[in-house]
């Protein structure tokens, strides 16, 4: 599945943007926004992994790891989501004062 790849792609791409991102800002409320939002790239990354696991091989162990990554993807995702929602407001009114 080609498209699976490249949403692959696309995820761990913005993973990394945000990473990047995280480590430049100074501001701490910020930090933590960038944080979340990267744990929610990397966590679609490694759901869409596991999903793609599951098209690629057919045996028992592939069906196994795939159905692990897809759990801990949408774990880590909505870690981030919860995270996410959290510090936008702080991050915010660190924006507007600073």
């Amino acid at each position: 599945m080609p498209v699976l790849v490249i949403l692959i792609v696309f995820a761990f791409s913005f993973y990394l943007f945000y990473k990047v991102k995280f480590y430049r800002t100074r501001k701490p409320m910020e930090k933590q926004w960038l944080s979340a939002k990267s744990s929610m790239a990397l966590g679609v990354f490694v759901f869409l992994f596991g999903l793609n696991q599951l098209f690629l091989f057919h045996s028992t162990v592939s069906l196994v790891v795939g159905i692990i990554f897809m759990v801990v993807g949408l774990a880590s995702s909505w870690a981030g989501y919860k995270a996410y929602k959290h510090y936008l407001p702080h991050a915010a009114k660190e924006a507007r004062e600073g």
